[in-house]
């Protein structure tokens, strides 16, 4: 196996569960932390993406819809509100929240700001198609070429 797919760089074998990150540590940065992304799941040959993220106080996740991925959202520290199309839900630390593919959410942290973590399965990367490859998915799904 290689790290690629999901093995342990420089060993052969079946994959080895890893320490990742400490979010301990990251949380006794407080309100130091910078806003956005803390950490980041970037291991080669992941199923899965994950992001440990600081909003600030009144920071915000724009309202949006994810057509393709269902999200757990935990929150670690802190507080904020989570609105959707079924109306505002607080969120504490230690709060679970699944938000399934085709909801539409967004994500105002509270007057100390949010800390929390995301996880859901890792976007396929984009690939380089022919011109024609459009034409035949229009033709698939029904529409004109």
């Amino acid at each position: 196996m290689t790290a690629e797919d999901g093995g342990s760089p420089g060993t052969a074998g079946p994959p080895l569960p890893r320490v990742l990150c400490d979010t301990a540590e990251l949380l006794s940065l407080g309100g130091d932390a910078p806003a956005g992304a803390l950490w980041k799941l970037a291991e080669p040959g992941r199923q899965l993406d994950a992001n440990v993220v600081r909003l600030p106080a009144g920071g915000r996740v724009d309202t949006h819809t994810e057509p393709d991925l269902d999200v757990l959202l935990l929150v670690l520290e802190g507080a904020a509100r989570l609105d959707s199309s079924d109306g505002e839900h607080p969120l504490r630390a230690g709060v679970l929240t699944w938000l399934p593919h085709g909801s539409t959410r967004a994500v105002l942290a509270g007057p100390d700001g949010v800390t929390y973590l995301t996880v859901h399965r890792r976007r396929p990367g984009m690939r380089i198609q022919p011109p024609e490859a459009a034409d035949r998915l229009r033709r698939s799904l029904g529409g004109d070429a």
